[in-house]
């Protein structure tokens, strides 16, 4: 049954690589690729056909390995703290956000990316088929970032180039919305701006603001889709997403 604080997803016969992405073993076009290499089984058989269906219980392995199946489906939000890496392990041995997930029942995932050096609002979940279409930008999911910039008040010109979609070596961006933010200060020669995007690139918004001539000091993301960061989740805690957070998500991507 579900409750407020979690959701619990009751499967039949689903495409074996969602069920691969739910399981954590990769993401979904991951799982679609080993499918295609014919490394996983469905009851000893070799499977390489996408689409395939499996029921709850047929025995699924890749490589000769059991994969176990999560039956409950686990959703959360990390107010991510700055010198934590978005990632579920580190080779360097620096700290994740999967580190401060200890006390979570089952093994979660971040939903996209946060620098090393950008705080905030971060999706964490065993749902590979959401979290897949909540970082793919064709979906449109909207991320709206604070920006604290060196050198303002940022002039006209470049508010219109960041409105617009600016020139970066992987290509232009998207057009973004950029607004000022009044009352909000860190420091006297700071400006404080929120910009809202749907791409994903890397360290994309620090590199928009360097192409338009201004140098980013902080970046905090405040909203993620419909979910929103309030001010009483201190950095490096979280809190389970609601029923209806979650239902707001899926349906935002088509689910």
């Amino acid at each position: 049954m579900e409750n407020e604080n979690m959701v619990q997803d009751e499967r039949a016969a689903e495409r074996l690589q969602k069920v691969l992405a739910q399981a954590g073993v990769a993401s979904r076009r991951q799982a679609e690729r080993l499918i295609l290499d014919g490394r996983v089984t469905v009851n000893g058989d070799r499977v390489s056909a996408l689409g395939t269906k499996v029921e709850i219980q047929d025995k699924i392995e890749v490589d000769g390995h059991p994969v176990q199946r999560t039956e409950r489906l686990y959703y959360y939000l990390l107010n991510k703290p700055v010198s934590v890496i978005t990632s579920a392990s580190d080779p360097q041995g620096r700290p994740t956000v999967v580190d401060l997930m200890k006390d979570v029942p089952v093994r979660v995932y971040p939903v996209g990316r946060l620098d090393y050096d950008t705080a905030g609002l971060l999706v964490l979940t065993n749902d590979g088929e959401l979290a897949h279409r909540l970082m793919h930008p064709s979906y449109g999911a909207e991320k709206t970032y604070r920006v604290w910039i060196q050198g303002g008040p940022i002039g006209i010109n470049a508010l219109e180039n960041l409105r617009q979609g600016v020139s970066l070596a992987d290509g232009n961006t998207a057009p973004a919305k950029v607004e000022r933010v009044r009352g909000v200060s860190k420091g006297g020669q700071l400006e404080v701006l929120e910009v809202t995007i749907h791409e994903g690139r890397n360290r994309q918004i620090r590199r928009m603001f360097a192409a338009v001539g201004y140098l980013v000091v902080k970046l905090e993301r405040v909203s993620f889709g419909p979910l929103t960061l309030e001010k009483t989740l201190r950095p490096g805690t979280y809190r389970p997403l609601t029923v209806k957070e979650v239902q707001g998500l899926r349906s935002q991507v088509g689910l």
